[in-house]
């Protein structure tokens, strides 16, 4: 070898291989090869200072602080007995609500697609002012 003070050798014990770029772990201080660098793949033991993961709610979706030293589960059901805004009824609200006024035409549609001329709600097929025998408006409509 013609460089051998270059690079350092991998701290994972099965590894030892020699990098050129070796990387230092930021919680162990340790180096590690590119193949052991996160804190799973060399089983850090000092991930828990680094690695903070904040719960979310699992029932309306908020992000739960949870302090040093505390166990996010108790948290997170402290904040589902207290301070959750979990509504069961915001579950079921009918996405689909805006009804075809076409006489016939029971589609109701998610958004709500207004007719310039006539200011009335219809669903795609009939959301033309030809396709709803339009009334709303004195210009003539073309045919085309």
């Amino acid at each position: 070898m013609e460089l051998p003070w270059l690079g350092e050798h991998c701290s994972e014990r099965t590894c030892k291989q020699l990098d050129f770029l070796p990387l230092k772990c930021n919680a162990c201080g340790e180096v590690f090869c590119k193949d052991h660098i996160r804190y799973d793949d060399h089983k850090c033991s000092s991930a828990y200072k680094k690695n903070v993961q904040v719960p979310v709610c699992p029932l309306c979706n908020t992000p739960i602080p949870v302090q040093k030293g505390e166990i996010p589960d108790i948290v997170v059901g402290a904040h589902i007995d207290k301070d959750c805004k979990y509504n069961p009824a915001q579950q079921k609200q009918k996405i689909f609500t805006n009804k075809c006024l076409k006489p016939g035409c029971k589609r109701k549609e998610m958004m709500k697609m207004v007719c310039e001329q006539c200011g009335g709600s219809f669903c795609i097929k009939h959301r033309h002012p030809l396709d709803h025998d339009c009334k709303g408006s004195s210009k003539p409509i073309s045919k085309a």
